[in-house]
């Protein structure tokens, strides 16, 4: 049984044909996802998702969405978190973080989602999902000041001590389609690196495709579309096992119990649904 730990089946790419593309998912032995909000918009989307397909699902507001949520975005996001604190369904604070790749963002707008949102999980006891784009130190920083139940650092691409730090505070790493690149050499580097107690599995999907689904910027150019899904992970899961060294069943049952270690919620709902 494979874990998609982030998948963003609200995104407009899914629309037409999101039975299918949860369907295919299950077929290929994905049994459970994480659906993250990125937004305030997103709250009701993403929990009636979740219900529909018996999934999981977070609640956060995305950094690159920081320069268009309200003034009230904080408010919006504790009142949700207040009125669903007793959902199974619902199993971390997500996706948050900081992003210092793209230019144009208010940095302290982003801060302060952030440090708010950490202390919305930290009232509510719940994990975090977060997003860090060339922010792990800063990420990093307020999580040594604001202490969270733990939770993942979703397409982890930072150092190892970096990774380590994460470990260190009760966080486990999200590997997808990136390390399937045979140039991703340092996502690949970290993958075998470390502990596999740490590593969880996501696609992204939409984003993030593996490299057989990859169109180049002329493709692209083209019309040529590139859409992940997540039936994709057990195949990029594969990659990850091989880099490991590691039979695919021993890394999904592995894999399944980090998610389920650090996001209490999620097993406990699945073998629910499964019963």
């Amino acid at each position: 049984m494979w874990i998609d730990t982030h998948v963003h089946l609200d995104a407009p790419e899914f629309a037409a044909d999101l039975p299918a593309v949860v369907g295919r998912a299950r077929a290929a032995g994905v049994a459970q996802m994480v659906i993250p909000a990125i937004g305030t918009v997103d709250f009701d989307a993403v929990r009636e998702l979740a219900h529909r397909y018996r999934l999981t699902y977070a609640l956060g507001i995305h950094p690159l969405l920081s320069g268009s949520e309200p003034d009230d975005a904080l408010e919006r996001l504790q009142q949700a978190l207040q009125v669903h604190r007793d959902d199974p369904r619902l199993v971390a604070v997500g996706e948050i973080g900081l992003d210092f790749f793209v230019e144009g963002l208010d940095r302290q707008r982003q801060e302060d989602l952030y440090t708010g949102q950490l202390k919305l999980a930290r009232h509510y006891g719940l994990p975090v999902l977060l997003h860090s784009r060339r922010a792990v130190d800063a990420v990093l920083k307020h999580l040594r000041r604001i202490e969270v139940p733990g939770g993942i650092a979703h397409a982890f691409n930072g150092s190892l001590q970096q990774a380590t730090r994460f470990v260190e505070r009760g966080f486990r790493l999200g590997f997808g389609g990136a390390l399937t690149f045979e140039r991703a050499l340092q996502i690949r580097r970290l993958a075998q690196q470390v502990p596999v107690e740490a590593i969880v599995t996501e696609t992204d999907a939409p984003d993030i495709p593996p490299q057989w689904l990859y169109k180049t910027a002329e493709q692209r150019a083209a019309g040529a579309r590139s859409r992940n899904e997540p039936a994709e992970l057990p195949r990029i899961a594969g990659v990850l096992a091989a880099l490991r060294g590691l039979p695919v069943d021993e890394l999904a049952a592995r894999t399944r119990d980090n998610a389920g270690a650090v996001l209490p919620r999620l097993l406990a709902v699945t073998d629910a649904d499964d019963a």
